[in-house]
């Protein structure tokens, strides 16, 4: 991977990971494209910088959950983020070799544009409320949609927003809890796979010079991705980028059939 291709990946990285479009099945799309690899622990790097950009945009949520660390609103987050650890630690092979294959995308990205209707057609009979009136059931239901997207083309922001929805969320409101819920579960896997990389246990897999472009290009891609869906998500909803994944659905399964990936 040059460093133009690491640009590349960081700017889909960056502008894919907070619409609910997958940000990691575009990775694994462009990459199959490109004709480039990497090891999962160059997407989770990537993860890592737009990290750095949902906490400068969330700083203002963040900042009051570390001033009151024992908030009802932490205790939802943190319970939300169990079902993507048990799965990120227990099946963690089976996912890369799946994004490694980039053989189920078609059905993935198709599975997120009928979650993100589903979430339109249901919300629009829920009571409209604020993340801190969640329950601790909705925050579980939230994080189970979380675990779920950790399959490549399922989108984490998309699964989330819409679950966020289906339990009565105003559209303002899932889109921060979404955020917020990626603060912890991306922290967890950079450190998990950073202590991995320390230990010898892996190596980066990718030059570092094309590792800093990705993690600069995604970084600020993802600042201005994030903002923008904070502003536009309350008046277009969900459907606009549920056709978009529908398409890139139909466009993944002609690239598999045809032996582009």
């Amino acid at each position: 991977m040059n460093v133009f291709q690491g640009a590349i990946l960081g700017i889909v990285q960056g502008v894919t990971e907070f619409l609910p479009v997958s940000s990691s099945g575009h990775l694994v799309l462009v990459k199959k494209i490109m004709g480039v690899s990497s090891p999962l622990s160059f997407e989770i790097a990537l993860h890592a910088a737009t990290l750095l950009a949902v906490v400068a945009v969330m700083w203002k949520d963040v900042w009051g959950i570390l001033r009151k660390p024992f908030s009802k609103l932490t205790g939802l987050i943190l319970a939300a983020c169990i079902p993507s650890f048990l799965i990120g630690f227990f099946f963690q092979d089976l996912i890369e070799s799946i994004f490694q294959s980039g053989k189920t995308l078609g059905l993935e990205f198709m599975l997120t544009g009928a979650a993100l209707l589903l979430a339109e057609n249901l919300s629009a009979k829920k009571r409209l409320r604020n993340m801190g009136e969640l329950g601790a059931g909705e925050a579980l239901f939230i994080g189970t949609a979380q675990g779920l997207a950790i399959l490549p083309a399922i989108s984490r922001s998309g699964f989330t927003m819409a679950a966020g929805l289906m339990t009565g969320l105003r559209r303002e409101e899932a889109v921060r809890f979404s955020f917020l819920l990626s603060i912890p579960v991306i922290a967890g896997a950079a450190l998990f796979d950073g202590l991995k990389w320390l230990t010898g246990q892996v190596d980066l897999g990718v030059p570092l010079p094309s590792m800093a472009a990705g993690l600069m290009t995604a970084g600020i891609s993802g600042y201005i991705a994030a903002r923008w869906m904070l502003r536009i998500f309350t008046h277009k909803g969900m459907r606009p980028f549920a056709f978009y994944v529908f398409a890139m659905g139909i466009l993944s399964l002609a690239l598999i059939l045809t032996g582009v990936i």
